[in-house]
């Protein structure tokens, strides 16, 4: 049996991975390094990436939006592609004339604001969450937030109440809008959802590290790619206060669709693109 190798094997181990397909070798080899423990520690974490394990399993984290998020083992990985959406949301409460913060703060003019020229919570409202990377980084670009996400994956909700508890935020278990607290309806200034948008007929296609380390319930979309989407737009209304805005990553090919099913559902839709990120995001208001 090979000895475990050592913190100073760094071309070793790049070898290694390159071998496994490894794009990335270099940067790789530098985070398991700065990951492990002990030789034995890199080794095992060596030998799971080489066998095909996400490079954020392996670790337990992944980077986004600047953040370090857990990522548990058979958790959706949060991809740099929905940044974009982030960027999106985050812009949309920045502006000055805001309309979701000015919604909610007419609907509760009543209430206690807090020490003078506090700005009232941003509602947000994250489905589909996986780990909660989006709700966390909506929390950390905006201040103040009142964050609630939900996902069906009872794995992704156990990680994610990690995430989102150290941004005061509560994570439920459920399908869609049916575990959130009703008092929500209404309120949400920010609706996202990186939900599930591969045409079923595609899963096939996609790279093993998705396919057999990822759940399916958070890749395959249905027949188009878009029936989860259908589920959130329909009921966003309900939700959402006037103004809102729902925010959902979809692919470029299926983002006229999607806007198409946004306007039927009563929602103003917009398309946005990032040609850095590779993202799309449609975007639909509550009027």
């Amino acid at each position: 049996m090979s000895a475990p190798p050592s913190f100073s094997d760094r071309s070793a181990i790049v070898t290694r991975l390159r071998a496994a397909g490894c794009v990335f070798a270099e940067d790789e080899a530098q985070l398991l390094i700065s990951a492990a423990q002990t030789p034995a520690d890199l080794a095992a974490m060596l030998d799971r990436r080489a066998a095909g394990l996400p490079l954020e399993h392996v670790l337990g984290w992944a980077e986004f939006c600047g953040l370090r998020i857990a990522v548990d083992p058979g958790v959706f990985v949060p991809r740099r592609r929905t940044e974009f959406l982030v960027h999106q949301a985050a812009a949309l409460v920045s502006q000055a004339d805001a309309p979701a913060r000015q919604a909610d703060e007419a609907t509760h003019a009543e209430a206690s604001h807090g020490p003078a020229g506090q700005a009232r919570p941003v509602v947000i409202v994250d489905l589909c969450c996986g780990s909660g990377a989006v709700g966390v980084a909506l929390a950390a670009a905006l201040d103040p937030v009142e964050l609630h996400a939900a996902d069906v994956d009872p794995d992704a909700v156990t990680c994610a109440c990690r995430n989102v508890a150290a941004v005061g935020g509560q994570v439920y278990h459920g399908d869609l809008y049916e575990p959130l607290p009703a008092a929500l309806r209404g309120r949400v200034g920010l609706l996202t959802a990186n939900v599930p948008y591969i045409p079923t007929g595609e899963i096939g296609l996609l790279p093993a590290e998705a396919r057999l380390h990822e759940p399916l319930v958070a890749l395959d979309g249905g027949p188009d790619g878009l029936d989860v989407l259908r589920r959130v737009a329909t009921a966003a209304p309900q939700w959402l206060a006037p103004g809102g805005r729902l925010l959902i990553e979809t692919s470029e090919r299926q983002a006229a669709q999607a806007a198409e099913i946004f306007a039927g559902c009563g929602l103003l839709p917009q398309v946005a693109s990032s040609d850095e990120l590779s993202g799309t995001v449609v975007i639909g208001t509550r009027s």
